[in-house]
């Protein structure tokens, strides 16, 4: 009895000794990969940093073309040598469009040159004898039709050329307020682009701002 209390005690032992060296050969020791993987955390917030300048410095010259292409718009806008340019311009078409439309004019003449033709087209075929009577009936039929048209056209020509030469000359009467609304909507998009610029530098500063604070001593 006490033989065999000793032998199942020393297989015990064995047992226990066993199981200790199994739990030891499968633990997980700590890889070098995690070790390293460890000190690239500690140079994260560097590289963090370092990749936030490098995108600041690539977009600074963005910012830098705004505020030139800017600047060029809003001196664009309040200079006066600009806004003569546009209202001298809007005088010139205006004066070359009522030399065309205005009374005895190139338009106003299209409508009489076009009844005169009409006109004596017909009043030649009463002495034509080249056509048989029943061909002669015809062409002065198919004539007067066209000259009823042509009087039609000349009618309606006349009451558009004489409407349009009225506008211009409304136009041309109001070039002084005309100038003025034209600066006023030269101002206002100066302002807008004042705005949008505002936003843009403001977004830069945040920029700015955050790479400032991530500046730290070494070792800090």
């Amino acid at each position: 009895m006490i033989t065999s209390g000793f032998a199942r005690l020393g297989v015990n032992r064995l047992a226990a000794v066993l199981i200790l060296g199994l739990c030891v050969a499968t633990a997980s020791p700590v890889p070098a990969a995690a070790q390293s993987h460890g000190d690239a955390d500690a140079l994260t917030p560097v590289e963090e940093y370092a990749r936030q300048v490098e995108q600041f410095t690539k977009s600074a010259p963005d910012l830098g073309k705004k505020i030139e292409d800017t600047t060029k718009s809003i001196d664009e806008a309040t200079d006066a040598a600009t806004a003569r340019e546009q209202i001298e311009q809007l005088r010139s078409v205006i004066s070359d469009l009522l030399g065309q439309v205005s009374d005895n004019a190139a338009v106003a003449q299209l409508g009489a040159k076009a009844l005169t033709h009409a006109r004596t087209k017909l009043q030649a075929l009463d002495h034509e004898s080249r056509y048989k009577p029943e061909e002669r009936q015809i062409l002065i039929e198919e004539r007067r039709k066209l000259l009823s048209q042509t009087e039609q056209a000349t009618i309606e020509l006349e009451s558009a050329r004489t409407e349009f030469a009225g506008l211009l000359r409304t136009l041309q009467a109001r070039e002084d307020f005309i100038d003025e609304l034209l600066q006023l909507r030269r101002a206002t998009e100066a302002i807008n682009a004042m705005h949008q610029l505002t936003s843009e530098i403001r977004a830069f500063s945040d920029k700015l701002r955050s790479l400032i604070s991530g500046i730290r001593p070494p070792g800090v």
